[in-house]
């Protein structure tokens, strides 16, 4: 009976090895870019990429309650999933903290973002632009940070101070 020297084990291994990375099922193919622009979406906290639309906080609440209701509550109270609304000044002291829309999130544009990305949670990416930005504008009257009367869009979206807005420590990188 003849043994492998170790060396013999790893030449064999790597041998082995190779031969399957070249027989390989060849997963996978490039992707178009009209494909890739389906999926970038990605709003900045100046608006850089906000679609064509609009909202108010009225034509927003019959969204939020055709669409939003059943998870985040009456007026955005939460139940069963996270509240929408209320917290504000809870961040600092001795109390736990209540982040939501109107106590924590630095950016307006991060709302329309979130929303239209992942809104509703059973049917992600189903809302059009004009109930992204009504149920935005619905959210954000919830909690007293734009009027009842106001219409949010391209335009306007980026000018919404938030509560939070220097609640954050900006990260540079690389330095």
């Amino acid at each position: 009976m003849s043994t492998l020297s170790p060396f013999r084990i790893v030449l064999l291994t790597l041998g082995i090895i190779s031969h399957a990375a070249a027989q390989s099922p060849n997963l996978g193919r490039p992707v178009a870019p009209e494909e890739l622009a389906a999926w970038d979406i990605s709003i900045g906290p100046d608006g850089a990429g906000l679609p064509p639309g609009s909202g108010t906080p009225l034509q927003g609440e019959a969204v939020y309650v055709a669409k939003c209701l059943a998870c985040h509550g009456e007026k955005g109270a939460g139940k069963p999933n996270d509240a929408l609304a209320g917290g504000r000044g809870t961040l600092a002291g001795d109390q736990a903290p209540v982040k939501t829309v109107g106590s924590f999130w630095p950016y307006a544009t991060t709302l329309f973002d979130y929303v239209r990305r992942a809104m509703p949670l059973n049917e992600s990416k189903t809302l059009s632009n004009d109930e992204v930005y009504a149920v935005v504008a619905y959210v954000l009257r919830l909690n007293g940070i734009i009027e009842e009367n106001e219409t949010i869009d391209a335009r306007t979206l980026p000018k919404v101070r938030m509560p939070n807005a220097d609640g954050f420590i900006l990260f540079e990188r690389g330095r």
